[in-house]
């Protein structure tokens, strides 16, 4: 590493984490219907927005009309954009005559988008037409991240409120996510975008004919509008097939840059809005400093593993570096090892390199991350939901070390919400290693897999982990788009998701009905080092020991191969 990769990762350290504060108090409040500096211009959007919709902004609703509301958009979604992708041969803005998907295909698109997983078994500008692209695939790019952000909000009142039956309006909520965060966000970066040579067109493909006399077809398409909410709404889906590791999506070190950090930024807000809610920051710098952590633990070990050569090539007469293989030599070894870990930190998905190039070790860090249920950051609310789960549990397991009844900020934990928090914990073993199983165990699943070996075994465990995760990136030498897996990945992007929405919610019904206790001296402190260095073990130890052995059949036996082959073998 020289001083360029080190001024990169500074660069993508403070772009994250300056504005993070602010941004967290500005989401606070507009969550929570308080005048901001966009409240003049948006509030009578708002209201018109609850005008024709039919709702009554004023009125809030328990856990589980909450949940039910959320349901019924999730299930409109889900038909509208199946039905979009089916039946897109016949719809306006197809410039090319993209014919419908498959049903299978469609199906396993829909849901992806609308758990905010965005798995991709298509390739965006070959099998999508812009009619899909922008009304199909970039509506729910802004609605899922919302009903994330809206759960969340759901979990910090519950923790909040002294004792209420009612969270919120679920409608209300989804729609200030949308206005007042997503929306402007989006409309800068995209700004951004552009200007460092990101297309947003609506015109044909461009043919073109090469030095060599050969045809090209040169894509085009609204890509800068697709991509800013792409990545701010951890989203991840590529307007083009290879993501952003296309010179049309990601042309510049600036836009990589930006791309990058948006990533975070929201997941880095959050945190701070929480502490809002709960009138506590300290509570705010606990967590965010066992995210970052966690972050830097798996950006050196990733960093450590791809600028490590080969060790199969070390008896051959070359120099060797780090490894270029999968890698846009344009953006460097090091830029794409911390894109794949922040990607991976978030469930967002998106890669600027291919992480099945990746050396073993570098490859594990992607997909231990999404192990643990994508909490290091996570996606837009699931993130900081997920991890405030996490949070819950270590105050359970130190109310059992020292004797006391677990509460946090004031609220008591008891049998029905350790019994909600259990359910959770089994959700990612549920999806990444009984559907894992069951795809390597049948001999047509199988052959999706390009690989022999541990890394053909790895191809597979990363792509349900991704899909239970709601992570969205792949080892991309897996051949997902099967009636088989498309099946199978759409149940394990929806247990990701509701497995743990649908506790959540519950909890938070619980918690908000509970009388606050005082906080006094005997109560087990949650915002200094100890709980810091507590959640964090809490936390590897859960990912760990659930997933050390699938990790040691995958890239650990792959790592070790590489170690014991002979000399200048590949």
């Amino acid at each position: 590493m020289n001083v360029n990769d080190y001024g990169l990762i500074a660069a993508f350290f403070l772009m994250v984490l300056l504005p993070a504060p602010w941004l967290g108090r500005y989401l606070y409040r507009a969550m929570e219907g308080q005048r901001t500096w966009l409240t003049p211009v948006l509030q009578p959007v708002e209201r018109l927005c609850y005008r024709l919709a039919g709702v009554d902004g004023e009125r809030e609703q328990d856990w589980k009309s909450y949940s039910l509301a959320l349901l019924s958009l999730t299930a409109a979604s889900l038909l509208a954009l199946f039905a979009i992708l089916v039946l897109q041969a016949h719809l306006p803005l197809n410039p090319q005559a993209v014919p419908g998907m498959s049903w299978d295909l469609a199906l396993n698109t829909a849901v992806s988008f609308v758990t905010n997983t965005n798995w991709q078994a298509y390739s965006g500008e070959a099998q999508l037409s812009y009619f899909s692209q922008m009304l199909g695939l970039g509506v729910q790019n802004f609605v899922s991240p919302a009903v994330g952000l809206a759960v969340l909000v759901v979990f910090c009142r519950a923790l909040a409120r002294r004792s209420s039956r009612d969270v919120g309006n679920f409608w209300v909520d989804l729609t200030r996510a949308v206005l007042y965060g997503l929306l402007p966000l989006s409309l800068v970066l995209a700004l951004l975008l552009v200007w460092q040579g990101v297309p947003q067109s609506l015109h044909s493909y461009v043919s073109a004919v090469t030095l060599q006399g050969s045809e090209q077809s040169i894509p085009l398409g609204p890509a800068a509008s697709q991509i800013a909410i792409k990545q701010l709404g951890t989203n991840g889906g590529g307007f083009f097939g290879v993501n952003s590791a296309h010179p049309f999506e990601n042309p510049t070190a600036w836009s990589n840059l930006l791309e990058m950090a948006s990533i975070l930024l929201i997941p880095a807000a959050l945190v701070f809005m929480f502490g809002h809610y709960v009138r506590d920051l300290r509570q705010s710098r606990a967590i965010l400093a066992c995210m970052l952590v966690l972050f830097c633990l798996g950006l050196g070990a990733t960093l450590l593993a791809e600028h490590q050569p080969n060790p199969a090539f070390n008896a051959l007469p070359v120099e060797q570096g780090g490894s270029f293989e999968g890698k846009e030599s344009r953006l460097g070894i090091t830029a794409s090892a911390l894109w794949a870990t922040a990607t991976s930190a978030a469930s967002n998905g998106s890669v600027n390199a291919m992480h099945d190039s990746f050396s073993p070790l570098g490859g594990l860090v992607p997909m231990f991350n999404m192990m643990l249920g994508e909490i290091i950051f996570g996606g837009v609310g699931a993130g900081l939901y997920g991890m405030l789960l996490f949070v819950l549990v270590t105050v359970f397991l130190a109310g059992l070390m020292i004797g006391r009844t677990p509460e946090y900020l004031g609220k008591k934990l008891e049998a029905q919400e350790v019994r909600l928090l259990v359910a959770t914990l089994l959700v990612m073993p549920l999806g990444v290693l009984v559907l894992t199983a069951l795809g390597v165990s049948f001999a047509g699943p199988a052959e999706s897999i390009s690989n022999p070996g541990p890394h053909g075994f790895s191809q597979i465990l990363y792509a349900y982990t991704s899909g239970t995760g709601n992570n969205g990136s792949a080892f991309a030498g897996f051949g997902a788009a099967t009636p088989y897996h498309n099946l199978m990945m759409a149940l394990a992007m929806l247990l990701g998701r509701f497995g743990f929405i649908l506790p959540v919610l519950a909890i938070a019904g619980s918690l908000a009905a509970k009388a606050s206790v005082p906080v006094d001296a005997n109560s087990f402190p949650t915002h200094g080092a100890l709980f810091v260095v507590l959640l964090s073990l809490v936390i590897l130890l859960v990912g760990g020991l659930t997933f050390l052995p699938a990790l040691a059949l995958g890239p650990v036996a792959e790592h070790f191969s590489l170690l014991t082959a002979p000399q200048g073998a590949l």
